[in-house]
C-alpha cells in the first residue's frame, strides 16, 4: 500500500494526491496535523535522503521559527526535533511506497520511477 504523509491544504500534497488518483493508484493519506510525525519514519526519512533535503527551508513555518531555534538545526538529530515539533517544515509530501522506499517533494517523473518499481 502506498502512504502519502503530509498536510491536507498544501499545493504539493495536492498535486500528489491527484497524481496518484489520476494513475489509478490507491494509497493511504496520513494527515501530520491530525495523525502526528511518525518518529520511526522520520528517522528512516532523513536517514535514506538527509536532513538537508526533508527539512523545508524555503517554507513559511521556517521563516516564523526564531533565528535561535533555526541555528539549532546542524545534525540529524537537531533536525529531527525541530520537524518533530514543527511538521510543517518537513518538505511534503512524503511518499512510501510499497517496496518500502520514500520519496519527497512532488515530481511526476519521480512518482513515474516509483510507482513503476512498486
Amino acid at each position: 500500500m502506498i502512504t502519502l504523509y503530509g498536510i491536507p491544504n498544501c499545493d504539493s500534497v495536492k498535486k500528489a494526491r491527484t497524481w496518484l488518483t489520476d494513475h489509478g493508484l490507491e494509497y493511504a493519506f496520513h494527515d501530520y496535523k491530525k495523525q502526528g510525525v511518525p518518529a520511526d519514519l522520520l528517522a528512516q526519512w532523513v536517514r535514506a535522503h538527509g536532513w538537508p533535503v526533508l527539512l523545508n527551508r524555503k517554507g513559511p513555518t521556517w521563516r516564523k521559527l526564531p533565528p535561535e531555534v533555526q541555528a539549532t538545526v546542524v545534525d540529524d538529530a537537531s533536525a529531527i526535533a525541530v520537524m518533530r515539533e514543527h511538521s510543517s517544515t518537513i518538505k511534503r509530501p512524503v511518499i512510501v511506497w510499497p517496496n518500502g522506499a520514500a520519496s519527497v517533494g512532488y515530481d511526476p517523473e519521480v512518482l513515474q520511477r516509483h510507482a513503476h518499481a512498486a
